[in-house]
């Protein structure tokens, strides 16, 4: 009885092992043609035993960019990722650009202290037949985001009220206010009462931009302030800080219900 009893605790022992956490953040770069001169590719993979969803994002740099949704599977004993891209989420690009929906095949390995996806990506223009050609991958893990410095908030479709608010101490603080590089406040001094402004967000116009430029310093630089926003019955606080080389922005973005994220919105970019 007792050598059955060690035998199973080596079995399980080593069935952990072989079971890696493959969640977190992935980089890598794909060679496609047409966009952008540097094509970055960053998936978010979250697993809970087989399936597997998440974000990620097509880019340029963070002004110029597609985060899409994706589900698949992973295979444990293989250690390979199955993967579809479906919902597009928002998206901040050229003209010229066309959305491709990608899915991808990928093998985890390690070596040393670094660790890799690789395999083959496959893909369709955006709501079309027409393939993007599709290619090899190598994606490693990398610690945090590209975009983790910009706040994107999750909205639902009505309005957002903004109010801007100096932060601190009360210093002279002026602010400019850009929506999708669009002037919503010009020259506005902050004090301690709200500057409020509004923007509307709907399925036909599901992403927006905010961007806030220092317009001076004040007596104390950097340009700072608190931004309340509010929509339905939701609020956020940000603190934004901004400068003479340096804006400070947001994203809002309407994402749909939950039951409908394998849906694909139809359209170009």
């Amino acid at each position: 009885m007792k050598s059955i009893a060690i035998t199973i605790f080596f079995f399980l022992t080593g069935f952990v092992t072989t079971a890696q956490n493959l969640n977190g953040f992935w980089k890598g770069t794909l060679s496609m043609h047409g966009c952008f001169p540097e094509n970055n590719i960053e998936l978010r993979i979250s697993i809970k035993g087989q399936n597997v969803i998440g974000d990620s994002y097509h880019y340029q740099d963070v002004n110029n960019y597609v985060k899409k949704k994706f589900r698949g599977s992973y295979n444990v004993s293989s250690k390979k990722l199955s993967l579809q891209e479906s919902l597009v989420t928002t998206f901040h690009l050229p003209e010229r650009c066309i959305i491709c929906v990608k899915d991808f095949e990928l093998s985890y390995s390690r070596n040393g202290n670094e660790e890799t996806l690789s395999g083959y990506w496959t893909g369709n223009v955006l709501s079309t037949t027409v393939s993007c050609e599709g290619g090899k991958i190598i994606l490693t893990r990398i610690r945090e985001s590209a975009f983790k410095e910009i706040p994107e908030i999750k909205v639902d479709t009505g309005t957002i009220r903004l109010d801007f608010y100096d932060n601190a101490v009360i210093d002279g603080d002026s602010i400019t206010v850009l929506v999708d590089k669009k002037v919503l406040l010009s020259h506005q001094r902050l004090s301690a009462k709200p500057i409020t402004a509004y923007i509307k967000i709907d399925l036909n116009n599901t992403f927006h931009e905010l961007e806030m430029l220092a317009e001076n310093m004040g007596t104390i630089p950097p340009n700072t302030a608190i931004l309340i926003i509010t929509t339905g019955n939701k609020r956020y606080l940000l603190s934004m800080s901004s400068s003479e080389n340096k804006s400070a922005m947001v994203r809002f973005v309407y994402e749909g219900e939950p039951e409908k994220e394998d849906e694909t919105i139809a359209g170009l970019q």
